[in-house]
């Protein structure tokens, strides 16, 4: 099995948790007590991955104070973009971290609980013949404010909908992704495109197959969303009291989203 290495995707904005994200990054806004990035390290670690890349912009210095904690310095590395490349630009300047191993690549602004082992076993193991990417799906209740998916009955994805009225299906796109190196080779040989979403995965129909997460993924970047995942059935990772968790502890991040 190749090796699989991690993009986590920290660098928004978080325009829609205004005023929250004035102080705070959206990545690490606590759910039911711990950062949000906690969640994702703790599911990279039961799936021994090791090799970890996160993109930073926004409120970098405070993303860089988490990243810096002891638990997390010698298996993940940060990179600062000025200005944001957009997914796909992101990729193309870290190709050298990718090009040999599988790419798990993650929106860390998701919260996401659920026996990661399956999905990276589907991936490398069970994915139908021809397709070299696998996609998180998950059954949303708002399809219209989704990226909605169709597919076939092997689960292999025929035509996609971004966020659009009355899409025909609550299948929706999880932006949680196993990728394998001919994606990559196809976005340096396309060095305009920049969104994952609208620019890539079209291209890429009928080769991309789904696995469903059946128990949480929840996009935390709304409040209503984000209060909603305070009461989420999702295991809370317990990770080493430092100091900067004794810090985070007493930021008032935690009163004002309740």
């Amino acid at each position: 099995m190749r090796e699989t290495r991690a993009l986590l995707l920290a660098a928004g904005l978080g325009s829609r948790l205004h005023p929250y994200t004035e102080n705070w990054p959206k990545c690490l806004m606590p759910v039911q007590g711990r950062p949000l990035l906690e969640y994702w390290f703790s599911i990279l670690q039961k799936a021994k991955i090791s090799n970890v890349l996160v993109n930073t912009h926004h409120h970098s210095d405070l993303v860089m104070g988490f990243l810096q904690r002891p638990s997390l310095v010698n298996w993940v590395k940060a990179i600062f973009e000025k200005d944001l490349l957009g997914t796909a630009g992101t990729l193309r300047v870290n190709k050298d971290f990718f090009r040999e191993s599988t790419l798990l690549l993650v929106h860390a602004d998701n919260l996401c609980c659920c026996d990661f082992s399956k999905f990276l076993n589907f991936h490398h193991n069970e994915r139908p013949k021809g397709t070299i990417m696998t996609m998180m799906t998950f059954r949303t209740p708002k399809p219209s404010t989704c990226g909605i998916v169709e597919i076939d009955d092997d689960g292999v994805i025929q035509a996609f909908h971004e966020k659009i009225l009355n899409p025909p299906s609550n299948l929706a796109n999880a932006a949680v992704y196993l990728i394998e190196a001919e994606i990559i080779d196809w976005i340096l040989q396309h060095p305009k495109v920049s969104d994952f979403s609208t620019e890539v995965l079209p291209h890429f129909v009928g080769r991309i197959a789904t696995w469903q997460n059946e128990n949480v993924l929840r996009d935390i970047g709304s409040i209503d969303m984000l209060r909603d995942a305070q009461s989420d059935n999702c295991f809370v990772p317990d990770w080493p009291d430092d100091s900067w968790n004794k810090n985070f502890l007493h930021n008032p991040i935690h009163q004002q989203i309740l």
